[in-house]
Order: structure tokens, then C-alpha cells, then sequence
């Protein structure tokens, strides 16, 4: 018997050794960022971030701290890149934003962010546009060929961009090349586009390749002279399809794991304005993530916007959808109540993630965002 009791009590003593041991190594999975998605825009406009290490090594702490796991920093804007690009190199003679020489941001960016678990997104903000005013800048300087027209045979200008033509294969091919230059060259984890890639104006499809494109496949028919006929609108977003599917699947070559994201305008605004069609992208697989721009100034209207986009989106790709919500335009804040107000909307339609515009507007919010950070790597939220 006694022999018998000493075996029981052997066994009892390594079961509950076993359950103090799960216990005891539990608590260490709370502050795991593995289990949501959380981002946010580094810009090169009202931000200092990218002028030098130190604000790049300061921004990822801010970041690291406030538990946002994804940074899309701007590689693109104003007919510059902020690495050094052998492609713009050819092209103007200008490898990198002038100020940058000798430096290389995405570089320093990807180093301190990965050695903090940070994922860095490529973020190609000027996307199709060749330059904000400028005439279209250095790069329709060189290639006047690649400008976009409207109707009447003008240079496609909307709200200050000029825009080079996106359905023009030598563009096409242009802009596929910048990004691959990236995911060929850096340990980049995603490559993004927003309202201007995969876009272009829906003024915009009145040069002359589009619209023998156009008559070629309609039986010799012109355009449309009104921009928003339904009809042409949705020929040329089915164009700009057709090279986010290029886009994608010639990224996934290079690497499987490099996440194609986009943060269009809000569907079917941004269709007809822009001719971007992101629930096709979804629907087709052309796309990992789509955040579109919940830029919205009241908890009304950005519940019934989260909900309208929601009604675009399937079940099966719901876990590829965020809203990007607004936490500061110029002067700009929202307060903090309808901040959290936001983020209560987004979890009650069962949306575990977002992504926030921009940066710079962390830093108004620090106990906001120290209760977000233990709210989203909270285990139990996800079970």
C-alpha cells in the first residue's frame, strides 16, 4: 500500500509541476505582437523622421512602444525616390531626394525597425503622378510621351497632380520597375500603393495609345467625351487591374513573402474618380491588404462608411481589409474620445486591425495608445 501511495503522490507532484510550469510561461505571450496588425504612414511632408538616423531610430521607438507592428514609409513622391534608385538615375540623372545624397533612409529604416520586430512596408505615395505643380517636373521633361491627357488634349491635372499616363505600357513598366528595384535590392516586407497606385483620373485616357486601345476593342468606336460614363470608366479600371495582377504576381516572383498592399479612396468614390475598382482587386487575389481611407470627422459617418466599405468586401477576404483612420491633417486632431470612439466601431463590425495617418500624430495621444498597445497584444482578445 505504501508503495502504492508513494507512486500516487510521484505522479501528483508532476502534474502539478507541469501546470505551474504552462502558468508560469503564459503571461509571456501577452506582449506577443504576432496576433494583429497595426500601422502607420511615414511621410516625407510635415515630418522630420527620415532627416536623419537618429529621428528614424527615435520614430521606431515611438513606434515600438505604442505596439504599431507595420511602418509604410514613403520610398516615392515628387518624382524622387529615398533610396538611391539606379532606375531614377537613368532616367533624370537624380538617384535620391537631393537632400538625402549620400544617405539611404529605407535602408536605415529597415535595419532599426527589424531589430525592434517591426515590419517595413515600401510605401510608393506619388504612385502614377509624375510631380504636384512642376509641369510634371524632371521625369515629362524627359519623357513628354508618358504624360496623361484629358479631353480636350491637355496635360491630366487633378487637385495639383500632374499625372503620367497609367495605362501606357512604357509607364507601366517604368513604375513596376521602381518597386522591383526595391524588393530585388532590400529586406523590404511589403511594397504599397494608395489613391495614386494602381489610379489615374477618370478625366484622365484621351492620348492617343488609350484611345486606339479603345476603338480597337469596340468596333472602332471613340471614347466617351464624358469621363464618367460607366461603361468606359469601368474599361480603363479594368485596365489598371490588369497591371496590379502584373504588379503582384511579378512581386510574389521575387519573393512569396513580400506583402502588395493598397490604401485606395473609399469604393465607388474612388472608382469614379480615380478608377480604382479595390473590390475587384480583392475578389481576384490581386492584393494581401486593402486599407482604405476612412478619413472621416464625426462617429456617424465613419461607422456608416466602415459599414458601406464592409458590404464591398467578402467573407472570405475580410482578414485582408483595415480601415486607415485619420489622427492628423495639417492642424487636424480628432480628440481623444472619438479616437477611441473609432477604434470601438471598427471592433464591434469584427475589424481586429487598422493603420493610421500619420505618424506625427502619435505622439498627441500617448495614454490612448499605451491602452491600445495592452488592448490588441492582450492574448485572450483573439481566442
Amino acid at each position: 500500500m505504501n508503495r502504492y501511495l508513494t507512486v500516487l503522490i510521484s505522479c501528483l507532484i508532476v502534474l502539478f509541476s507541469s501546470c505551474a510550469t504552462e502558468s508560469s510561461e503564459a503571461p509571456q505571450e501577452v506582449d506577443k505582437p504576432s496576433g494583429y496588425f497595426s500601422g502607420v504612414w511615414v511621410t516625407s511632408s510635415a515630418s522630420s523622421v527620415l532627416d536623419s538616423k537618429e529621428n528614424i531610430v527615435k520614430a521606431v521607438s515611438v513606434c515600438k512602444e505604442y505596439g504599431i507592428n507595420n511602418i509604410f514609409m514613403v520610398v516615392w513622391n515628387n518624382g524622387r525616390t529615398y533610396y538611391p534608385s539606379k532606375v531614377m538615375k537613368e532616367l533624370i540623372g537624380i538617384e535620391i531626394v537631393e537632400k538625402y545624397q549620400g544617405r539611404d533612409p529605407l535602408k536605415e529604416m529597415i535595419e532599426e525597425a527589424h531589430t525592434n520586430g517591426i515590419k517595413v512596408h515600401a510605401w510608393f505615395e506619388y504612385g502614377f503622378a509624375a510631380s504636384y505643380g512642376q509641369n510634371g517636373g524632371l521625369i515629362l521633361a524627359r519623357k513628354p510621351e508618358w504624360g496623361a491627357k484629358d479631353v480636350n488634349g491637355k496635360l491630366l491635372v487633378k487637385n495639383g497632380f500632374v499625372w503620367m499616363n497609367a495605362l501606357l505600357p512604357e509607364v507601366q513598366d517604368f513604375m513596376l520597375s521602381l518597386i522591383k528595384e526595391v524588393a530585388d535590392n532590400y529586406d523590404i516586407d511589403g511594397v504599397q500603393g494608395d489613391d495614386r497606385l494602381p489610379a489615374m483620373p477618370s478625366s484622365g485616357g484621351y492620348d492617343e495609345y488609350v484611345c486606339q486601345l479603345y476603338k480597337q476593342e469596340h468596333n472602332g468606336m471613340e471614347p466617351p467625351a464624358d469621363g464618367k460614363n460607366e461603361a468606359w470608366m469601368t474599361w480603363r479600371a479594368d485596365k489598371l487591374t490588369d497591371f496590379l495582377k502584373k504588379l503582384y504576381t511579378e512581386i510574389k516572383t521575387i519573393d512569396s513573402q513580400i506583402i502588395v498592399s493598397s490604401a485606395p479612396s473609399v469604393y465607388p468614390w474612388g472608382k469614379n474618380e480615380y478608377l480604382q475598382d479595390w473590390p475587384s482587386w480583392l475578389e481576384k487575389g490581386y492584393i494581401d491588404w486593402v486599407i482604405p481611407q476612412h478619413y472621416r470627422y464625426d462617429i456617424d459617418t465613419y461607422q456608416s462608411t466602415l459599414v458601406q466599405q464592409l458590404s464591398y468586401v467578402q467573407p472570405k477576404d475580410r482578414k485582408k481589409f483595415m480601415p486607415a483612420i485619420l489622427l492628423q491633417n495639417g492642424d487636424y486632431n480628432p480628440t481623444e474620445d472619438y479616437l477611441k470612439k473609432m477604434i470601438e466601431v471598427n471592433r464591434r463590425n469584427q475589424v481586429t486591425n487598422e493603420c493610421f495617418w500619420f505618424y506625427e500624430g502619435l505622439d498627441k495621444f500617448p495614454s490612448f495608445f499605451q491602452t491600445y498597445r495592452q488592448y490588441n497584444t492582450s492574448v485572450n482578445f483573439y481566442r
